[in-house]
């Protein structure tokens, strides 16, 4: 439930391999304990009916990776408050928005409830990498940050995807920038300075004294992101890395304009099903 209060406090943070299911049930408890707090943190920058990629303020508006929308069948997956499938709902596509978080999804209500027009016509609570949809649903599968930063397996997710959309629909997601992961997630010069190894995939988890995980982020490589898309069966079409916008002065966490100004961020991949 939202409003439960916040995440539990980590007794220590490790890199360490973490399983799919202690990587959802982390996922779940803490998205459900800061789904308030994060919107009333965040929500002013991604407003409440706009699809912004990353931190950085790139918007669909801005950057147009998705198409024409009009009359498509779209699958906003890790939707948070749905702020992405509200957007798209406006811009005339049929929008289903789903997220692990009962918390966020209760976020989402409420937005739909001050604002009137477009929303999402549906929405479901579930695992982003376990789908409760018929095959070839959908012509777009989006999510902006949401699922794959979360689970281990980025192929089996893809692959997962792939089957809701029908043939020559759309994935579009985007990440942290595989590159940020070298660094420590700080904001200020100590954020510069290389730290951990670019080809270790062991996660980074937060967890309490008995070793139960409450927050898991995996990290894989541009390359297995690459080879991840295309054992899912999809076509890569783009790679974008967002650039900081120099007009740009906020600090979100680890981003901000000292390092985005030097550092890769959030990446955004573009891929088809072919058919």
């Amino acid at each position: 439930m939202s409003g439960t209060g916040p995440a539990p406090t980590p007794d220590r943070a490790l890199r360490r391999p973490a399983t799919h299911a202690e990587s959802v049930r982390a996922g779940r408890s803490w998205w459900d304990a800061e789904a308030d707090a994060y919107y009333r943190e965040h929500g002013a920058q991604l407003g409440d009916g706009e699809l912004t990629w990353g931190p950085e303020g790139w918007t669909e508006r801005d950057l147009g990776l998705l198409g024409d929308l009009t009359g498509r069948d779209l699958l906003e997956v890790g939707a948070g408050g749905a702020q992405g499938g509200r957007w798209c709902a406006g811009q005339g596509a049929r929008v289903v928005s789903t997220d692990v978080s009962g918390g966020m999804l209760q976020v989402a209500r409420r937005i739909d409830a001050r604002h009137a027009g477009s929303t999402p016509a549906g929405y479901a609570q579930c695992d982003g990498a376990v789908l409760p949809f018929p095959d070839a649903t959908f012509d777009l599968v989006v999510t902006a940050h949401g699922v794959l930063a979360f689970v281990p397996d980025a192929a089996a997710t893809l692959t997962e995807w792939a089957r809701v959309l029908r043939p020559g629909g759309r994935v579009v997601f985007s990440l942290p920038h595989p590159f940020r992961w070298v660094f420590p997630d700080a904001a200020d010069e100590s954020g510069l300075v290389a730290r951990y190894p670019y080809f270790d995939d062991a996660a980074y988890v937060e967890e309490t004294e008995e070793g139960v995980a409450t927050y898991t982020e995996h990290h894989r490589t541009v390359g297995d992101l690459v080879r991840a898309v295309h054992r899912a069966g999809l076509v890569l079409t783009d790679l974008v890395e967002l650039e900081w916008p120099e007009s740009r002065d906020l600090v979100w966490g680890g981003w901000g304009p000292l390092r985005g100004r030097l550092l890769p961020g959030t990446a955004v991949l573009v891929a088809h099903r072919p058919g």
